[in-house]
């Protein structure tokens, strides 16, 4: 943690933007509250910083994640893993309700829709985005940013 610590707010950013799929603006906050010290205050401070900033890096953070069920091949490393397998389990009629789903839920809510998978199969996923289309836009923004920042930790601890 040290060498991130002491690293140029740049190279910090590039260091750390796979964590979370590369949004600037949040990188350039990040590396400015700088420093952490250890792993877990650093996402425990990139919790706060995503929950402190101007809604509109907020939903830019949101939208730097790919969509649930998105092509693999516009998917970063991470996501791909995450994500799974597209064979078998993303038969048609599930690629299209994740893909009319996730195009309500932007409609509705002006971001996209960002889950922790965690490895579960896309067909999990399904639930989790209906029944956010009927939350609050406002908890449905802290939820979707504290799973970003869960995703990153994964990722960390993956890496």
């Amino acid at each position: 943690m040290t060498v991130l610590d002491q690293m140029p707010a740049a190279e910090f950013a590039s260091e750390v933007a796979p964590l979370f799929e590369g949004a600037p603006r949040f990188l350039r906050r990040l590396a400015d509250a700088r420093p952490f010290g250890s792993a877990d205050a650093l996402f425990a401070r990139a919790h706060r910083v995503a929950l402190e900033m101007p809604e509109e890096e907020q939903i830019e953070l949101l939208d730097a994640h790919p969509r649930i069920g998105a092509d693999p091949s516009t998917l970063s490393a991470h996501s791909r893993v995450e994500q799974g397998p597209a064979a078998e389990e993303t038969a048609l009629h599930l690629a299209a309700d994740l893909r009319r789903l996730n195009e309500a839920y932007e409609r509705t809510f002006g971001f996209r829709f960002v889950v922790f998978v965690a490895g579960r199969p896309r067909a999990a996923i399904l639930p989790l985005l209906e029944a956010a289309l009927v939350a609050d836009r406002d908890e449905e923004l802290r939820r979707g940013l504290h799973d970003v920042v869960a995703i990153a930790a994964d990722r960390a601890l993956r890496s």
